[in-house]
């Protein structure tokens, strides 16, 4: 398989499409009928703050990032914790990026009905956010969906949420190896031995994104990282119930 047959972006159908039944809808918008797309990964996914919070790191320190962190996490959207989840998907084809941004329209819903009418963010809203007087400080976008904006991003994005084992082997986009030595997490610290209450990140045998395992030897030998141990760990992370 080529390397544009290779492109890969990730899709998220967040808790506003879930929460107005728009699921179904946005699946069939997004099926290879329309998009020429493949689908190479797919999970329903209870967003942790660790998750939400790396996803976004971008926005840290804006005045509408714990808005966006509640509302990826479902907790503007629903009052029961059960409900509170994402759709996360990886498609797979030429153009992938370009097609899925097309299909999702403009990120700001008021824009996208007035220049791509009919394009699924047209269906979503803006919240304007408030601060501890009622001023308006800011406002958020609850416009359905993620995708990934440019290759560096979905690749970034697909490795947090995904690992290999998630993607079948012969539509993995990005190198993997095998992992040798057992790594695990505790505390938001980085541990080489398991410890009560630990949890593994890797375990000898284990196939993992050959950028993790870099990112996790630095780490281990205290030198500089691109990405923080949570990013790496966020995957391992999803739905488990130890983790709020």
């Amino acid at each position: 398989m080529d390397k544009q047959e290779l492109e890969q972006t990730l899709v998220l159908l967040k808790p506003d499409a879930l929460k107005n039944s728009l699921t179904g809808y946005l699946l069939s918008q997004l099926s290879e009928f329309h998009s020429g797309l493949h689908l190479a990964g797919a999970k329903i996914v209870a967003v942790n703050r660790i998750l939400g919070e790396e996803h976004y790191a971008e926005h840290r320190g804006k005045a509408f990032y714990e808005s966006l962190l509640d509302y990826i996490t479902g907790s503007l959207h629903y009052d029961e914790a059960w409900k509170r989840r994402v759709v996360a998907i990886v498609y797979q084809g030429p153009d992938a990026i370009l097609k899925i941004r097309a299909i999702a329209g403009p990120t700001n819903p008021h824009v996208a009905r007035q220049d791509k009418p009919g394009c699924i963010r047209a269906l979503g809203t803006l919240v304007p956010i408030k601060d501890a007087e009622g001023n308006t400080i800011s406002e958020r976008m609850d416009n359905l969906i993620h995708a990934s904006a440019n290759p560096a991003d979905a690749e970034r994005e697909i490795k947090l949420w995904f690992s290999p084992a998630d993607i079948p082997p012969m539509m993995h986009a990005y190198e993997t190896e095998v992992c040798d030595t057992w790594y695990g997490y505790a505390g938001g610290r980085l541990i080489t031995a398991p410890e009560p209450g630990s949890i593994c990140l890797f375990a000898p045998g284990d196939v993992a994104w050959t950028s993790d395992l870099e990112t996790i030897r630095r780490l281990a030998q205290g030198l500089a990282t691109a990405e923080s141990l949570n990013y790496i760990a966020a995957k391992y992370l999803i739905n488990d119930a130890r983790i709020a």
